[in-house]
């Protein structure tokens, strides 16, 4: 087990971290270069800028749900993603494994800090998949992966839990922190091949959406011979 766990700890952990960020390179590369050729294609050049940086602001800080019929699914929602960001970061175990791995640290959490907001993660995941199962609008929107990403998201949270704050045997203790990293990893791995990509695409989804709207010249041409219509009369 020990050698399980050291492994995990070590070329695992820099192996899946690598390929996340090498996945999320790819995807914001791929994402920028096709932005800017449909730029270079389209006649109008105009971008209403103020639009989509106020845009891109209410939907990286989604306040303004809060007045729609799901206040409190909402607020839910942004304590957990919150919470989400700020433990793996910032928790002080995670910071010992980037320092024994790559040598560089920073500032953690308190100990009380750390267990309240994972316990509060916990808590909101749980409150996300109970909503998810039984508000009609949220179950319509929910997809088989959005209830698997909550329950892969929930591992590593109740896994560090008890390995923090429980009293267990050295084999109990071995094994949760060994499913708490291997679990992580997967999540690492997972990222760039599924919607938590968003994270690095946020910024980029409002320019996207006004440029996806910029035909280019041809495009109806192009759109008639790909539908086999062209010439059809409309």
């Amino acid at each position: 087990m020990e050698t399980l766990l050291n492994f995990a700890r070590g070329p695992l952990f820099r192996l899946c971290f690598a390929l996340m960020v090498l996945g999320l390179i790819r995807i914001l590369f791929l994402d920028v270069w096709a932005a800017l050729k449909a730029f270079r294609k389209t006649d109008d050049k105009r971008m209403p800028w103020k639009l989509i940086f106020s845009r891109t602001w209410e939907w990286i800080f989604p306040f303004k749900r809060l007045k729609n019929n799901f206040q409190l699914y909402s607020v839910i929602s942004i304590l957990f993603h919150i919470g989400l960001i700020i433990v793996p970061i910032f928790l002080f175990a995670h910071i010992q494994l980037w320092k024994e791995s790559v040598g560089i640290s920073w500032i953690s959490l308190s100990y009380s800090w750390a267990f309240w907001l994972t316990t509060g993660t916990i808590i909101f995941a749980v409150s996300m998949f109970i909503g998810r199962l039984v508000i009609k609008q949220t179950k319509l929107l929910s997809r088989k992966q959005d209830y698997l990403w909550l329950l892969l998201l929930l591992i590593p949270f109740v896994t560090g839990f008890v390995c923090a704050n429980l009293t267990v045997s050295p084999a109990t203790y071995h094994f949760f922190m060994l499913v708490h990293m291997l679990s992580g990893e997967l999540i690492f791995v997972l990222i760039p091949f599924s919607k938590i990509a968003h994270c690095v695409l946020a910024p980029l989804s409002q320019v996207i959406s006004v440029l996806a709207w910029k035909f280019p010249p041809m495009t109806d041409d192009d759109i008639c011979t790909t539908l086999n219509k062209k010439g059809a009369k409309v």
